[in-house]
């Protein structure tokens, strides 16, 4: 890092279908719906972070499928995956690991396969409850 570089705020990555999932409240019916409450829910998050990544962060919502048309807001940047979103959370922080090797990412997730794949690149993982309003 360049000694006028100022260090990026951690990471936070959300797996919107995977934590959209985790309650059974309907989101079926609307799943753009139910991605934007997600994204709402997580303004908050930006600023304070989460107790094993303190704010503030940047969070990230990976959103596929029928969410893909869900719009950022200043406090929640919204990432389309083009195919699965797990392979694009991957490359997520993949990036972000590439461009800064000690920046903290943290991905939120229950899928046991993403966790470990994101894991092998230096990333903590938490599950949807963390995140959950």
């Amino acid at each position: 890092m360049e000694e006028n570089e100022v260090e990026p705020a951690p990471l936070l990555v959300v797996d919107s279908a995977n934590v959209v999932g985790s309650v059974p409240d309907g989101w079926w019916r609307d799943r753009r719906g139910a991605a934007e409450r997600l994204r709402d829910s997580l303004v908050p998050l930006a600023a304070r972070g989460l107790p094993d990544l303190p704010g503030p962060v940047e969070v990230v919502l990976v959103v596929e499928g029928a969410a893909r048309g869900v719009a950022a807001l200043p406090e929640v940047r919204v990432v389309a995956a083009g195919g699965s979103g797990d392979d694009r959370i991957v490359e997520l922080v993949r990036e972000a690991r590439a461009e800064h090797p000690e920046r903290a990412c943290l991905v939120v997730t229950a899928d046991r396969e993403l966790r470990t794949r994101v894991a092998a690149l230096g990333a903590s993982t938490t599950g949807p409850r963390s995140v959950r309003p």
